[in-house]
């Protein structure tokens, strides 16, 4: 589990391919402190530590089996070398609540289709797959690239969100731009929620 509050900009050193796709992760996270097996959410996708080292600077290793590759924007604009990616590490008994509870099971992806520049703020378009819309409601919580925000508004498919200053710096959403694929996880709530009507 997840909050959906980042704490770090990890950048991709490697990737390659070895019957799951393999990505080396640059960290500002204290390795000694990681464990192999550990979750890290790696652009809001919960992946598994399977190695880490310090050379040249703290890095971790994942995993990202075909599916999970074929569920997130891995699957459209890969990762290359020098991404930056937003982590955050798996939540702890007793750690503050300071977003909403985020699995890392990404939903879909979503993609920017307009952007706006709101005196220091920016909002941002974006357009949800059509069976993840319906879950998407203005003033719920939904996780962008695990980041999480509050929706301003709704129009079918389309929603709005807005990146105050501090998120434009303490995440990768200051180097958005309009094309991008994110990856998009809907709120929990909302999901049982539509599910128990379905039994209504």
């Amino acid at each position: 589990m997840f909050t959906g509050i980042i704490t770090d900009i990890g950048q991709v050193l490697a990737v390659e391919q070895e019957g799951d796709l393999r990505a080396r992760i640059a960290t500002g996270y204290d390795i000694s402190g990681i464990d192999i097996g550990a979750s890290i959410a790696c652009d809001g996708v919960c992946l598994t530590v399977v190695a880490l080292g310090n050379t040249p600077k703290p890095w971790f290793d994942v995993q990202i089996s075909a599916e999970t590759v074929g569920a997130t924007n891995i699957a459209r604009t890969g990762w290359p070398v020098g991404r930056r990616l937003n982590l955050e590490r798996a939540l702890k008994v007793g750690d503050e609540l300071g977003g909403h509870i985020v699995s890392g099971h990404v939903d879909g992806v979503a993609e920017i289709i307009a952007m706006q520049d709101e005196g220091d703020s920016t909002r941002v378009t974006l357009r949800a797959p059509e069976p993840l819309a319906r879950f998407i409601a203005p003033k719920g919580s939904v996780a962008l690239n695990g980041t999480s925000l509050t929706v301003n508004e709704v129009s079918g498919a389309e929603f709005g969100i807005n990146f105050i200053p501090h998120t434009k710096i303490a995440t990768t959403w200051g180097d958005a731009k309009v094309g991008d694929a994110v990856n998009i996880e809907i709120d929990t709530m909302a999901r049982y929620v539509a599910r128990l009507q379905e039994y209504a």
